[in-house]
């Protein structure tokens, strides 16, 4: 059984496009039918509330699947911002999720009883079967899965969102799109996420502090062939003082070996 439940959201009905566009992170605007692309939607200060799949179904559909979080918690905040808009949200009920065949990148195929996102040496499917096999290879391509106390707490060069294409400069406001922009043409993040193995076992979300300030979170992490793989935010200057490579924290019983770093 997947420790990853498919939490998912429908936006529907004439305004559900441009609503989508005004509130998250990337041109909503511009996903084709039958096709998905990363988003997220952030706080006024920039800081990623909730990350997604969104898959445009139809003209007036869009399909979010979270990459953590919970789907009515998400719907709920969002329902406070619809005002006159004619959009319809709904927080469906928890599924599984799989790993199916091959499929394009962003291609999204439907039916009855399961969504299929294309990411193109596999496929994320949202139904009845449930497996993590997809988990491995999202880790290695830097797709991070956000814990529960990573959400309302990261901006996004943390989780190179602009590697994902889940932030867009050149569309109109959203929130948070004023940071984004700042970060983008200013700089001033320093911290990044980073592809790493860990020497044993430990739980998503946990933090390592350097002093008074986060040295490294991880984000997600999978067990494979006895090694501890994991997606980690690392502070810039903790990485500088690598030693071959590795990264030694003095209050945690582990080693840290760096593969590599997602851009912004």
């Amino acid at each position: 059984m997947s420790a990853y439940p498919a939490e998912t959201l429908l936006l529907e009905g004439p305004d559900a496009i441009a609503f989508a566009q005004a509130q998250l992170s990337s041109r909503i605007d511009e996903i084709p039918n039958g096709q998905w692309r990363f988003s997220a939607w952030l706080d006024a200060k920039g800081r990623v509330i909730a990350l997604f799949h969104v898959a445009r179904l139809a003209d007036d559909r869009l399909l979010l699947l979270l990459r953590g979080g919970r789907a009515q918690d998400i719907a709920t905040s969002l329902q406070r911002f619809v005002f006159r808009s004619k959009v319809k949200i709904v927080a469906q009920s928890t599924r599984a999720l799989s790993c199916g065949a091959s499929l394009p990148m962003h291609i999204v195929e439907s039916d009855d009883t399961r969504f299929v996102f294309g990411c193109n040496t596999h496929s994320l499917v949202v139904g009845e079967a449930s497996d993590d096999d997809w988990h491995l290879p999202q880790l290695h391509m830097g797709w991070p899965w956000l814990p529960d106390n990573a959400q309302g707490e990261l901006l996004p060069p943390m989780i190179s969102l602009h590697h994902l294409h889940a932030v867009a400069i050149d569309k109109g406001c959203y929130p948070g799109q004023e940071i984004v922009a700042r970060l983008h043409y200013r700089g001033g993040n320093k911290r990044h996420m980073h592809s790493v193995v860990l020497s044993r076992q430990v739980v998503a979300g946990s933090v390592w502090r350097d002093g008074e300030r986060e040295a490294l979170r991880v984000l997600d992490i999978v067990e494979h062939d006895g090694a501890f793989e994991a997606l980690a935010i690392i502070a810039d200057d903790v990485v500088e003082r690598l030693n071959d490579n590795t990264l030694a924290l003095d209050d945690a019983p582990f080693t840290v070996l760096l593969r590599e770093q997602w851009p912004n």
